[in-house]
């Protein structure tokens, strides 16, 4: 019987690497990795489509994102000063790319769940403090607002050969700097910002057949910092 293929977009990134190095070591599955570094630009829907063209995967987990590191955070200004490219920026690789990935996974026949990543600021707003009192890039909390949306809109016109479930990520620890760690931390009950490896086994739970009956879900993994 043949190995179920996953695609991971964004493979080469903070959580891509971890999670592709956790399937590429199990047996039960054959990784395909796509990403930016390895010529795939997500924008580019003429790329996208022979991409999937090239590829039938059964489960797709969707990693890529333009994302606010939180180094920047001395350069920021205030929502007055952002400018509209930079907005729709966001809104260009984190809703109309995926919905463009998305597409063309599920046009494949063999495809069977795709899971894609929220994060704690489509839910709730950043808090200031946490970024020197500037402002966090609000085209990355809206952009990510809308792939719940755009999720549970799939979910519904996929359904019932295609899965599609959201996962709202909180943040990873990953160099950031002590302070912000610490203040980060202090707003979780769990006490501590996710390591990367803790995705691994939900993601792996997502793309197999135990969760069969799963779709249209939002499911958060955040240290409980939404439950305040």
């Amino acid at each position: 019987m043949a190995k179920p293929k996953i695609a991971i977009t964004g493979s080469q990134g903070l959580l891509g690497k971890t999670v592709t190095d956790y399937f590429s070591s199990l047996e039960d599955y054959k990784v395909i990795e796509l990403a930016r570094g390895l010529g795939l630009d997500f924008t580019n829907e003429t790329l996208v489509k022979s991409c999937f063209a090239q590829h039938a995967p059964d489960y797709l987990v969707n990693l890529f994102a333009y994302c606010d590191p939180v180094e920047s955070a001395k350069e920021r200004t205030t929502l007055f000063d952002i400018s509209l490219d930079s907005f729709r920026k966001y809104l260009d690789v984190n809703v109309t790319a995926l919905f463009s990935v998305c597409r063309e996974f599920a046009q494949n026949p063999e495809a069977k769940s795709i899971v894609n990543f929220s994060s704690i600021y489509g839910v709730v707003s950043p808090l200031p403090f946490l970024y020197g009192g500037g402002e966090k890039h609000i085209g990355y909390s809206v952009s990510k607002g809308a792939v719940i949306q755009l999720s549970r809109h799939l979910a519904v016109h996929l359904a019932p050969r295609v899965r599609v479930n959201t996962v709202v990520l909180g943040g990873v620890e990953d160099r950031q700097g002590d302070d912000f760690v610490r203040a980060y931390s202090r707003q979780t009950p769990m006490g501590r910002m996710m390591q990367r490896h803790e995705l691994n086994k939900l993601l792996q739970f997502l793309c197999s057949e135990n969760s069969s009956y799963i779709t249209g879900s939002t499911i958060t993994v955040d240290g409980g910092w939404t439950a305040w």
